[in-house]
């Protein structure tokens, strides 16, 4: 019997997760396509947050994938996919972070700070003007570069929770973390951001709404014409 439709040009699914399991397991490689499709991005946010390399995190999601597909019998619907392939991927990220460098003290960086975070818009709404669009992949340039540079328990907090927008619960129970800590690394990541895109942005700050050069000269122009004092 022919398989049905697995998705529809806006990207949903016709099929359940659990449904989509049983198809890849008697070889249905477009069920598998789609668990792909839908969990992509998440688990690269997730890799890269943590080894801040975007090769590494591509081979981490490729490891997950594979490590899914050769244990999807142990998969029985008890947790959401995307959080089975999300803990797979915190694992093998960690891993290899680990195989890297010493890991950090976390209770020096979760000492201090108890703000409550919201959720903050992230990255800026695209713009059809080519200026702004470029201004605004260098605010994205600038945003990711002091991402990169959080402390490591306090960017992968960040990026799950502000940039993913997973919620409290789900970070908490992804990190194996008390949800007052989530909200806490998120108020740290935060206050360290401003300072970070404070510092980058102070100079650009002082040489906004230029008015010189030829600008001036003309309405030095215009008033000299109204005042007659030009022929």
């Amino acid at each position: 019997m022919p398989h049905a439709e697995l998705s529809r040009a806006d990207g949903t699914d016709a099929c359940s997760e659990l449904e989509l399991v049983q198809r890849v397991q008697v070889g249905d490689s477009a069920a598998f396509r789609i668990i792909i499709q839908r969990n992509n991005r998440r688990l690269f946010r997730i890799a890269r947050s943590i080894l801040k390399n975007d090769s590494e995190a591509e081979d981490v999601v490729q490891e997950v994938y594979v490590r899914a597909f050769e244990h999807l019998s142990e998969f029985r619907g008890e947790a959401a996919l995307a959080t089975w392939l999300a803990r797979i991927a915190i694992n093998e990220a960690q891993g290899r972070l680990r195989r890297q460098r010493p890991s950090v003290d976390l209770a020096v960086l979760d000492s201090g700070g108890n703000g409550v975070s919201e959720v903050i818009p992230f990255p800026l709404n695209p713009n059809s003007d080519p200026e702004r669009a470029a201004a605004q992949r260098e605010v994205r340039r600038l945003m990711e570069q002091a991402i990169d540079e959080l402390p490591d328990a306090f960017r992968v907090v960040f990026v799950m929770r502000i940039v993913e927008g997973m919620s409290i619960e789900e970070t908490a129970s992804f990190l194996d973390l008390r949800e007052e800590t989530v909200k806490t690394r998120v108020h740290r990541a935060r206050h360290l951001l401003r300072q970070a895109l404070d510092a980058q942005l102070a100079p650009a700050l002082k040489d906004s709404f230029p008015f010189d050069g030829a600008r001036c000269a003309h309405i030095a122009d215009l008033v000299f014409k109204r005042l007659g004092l030009v022929k």
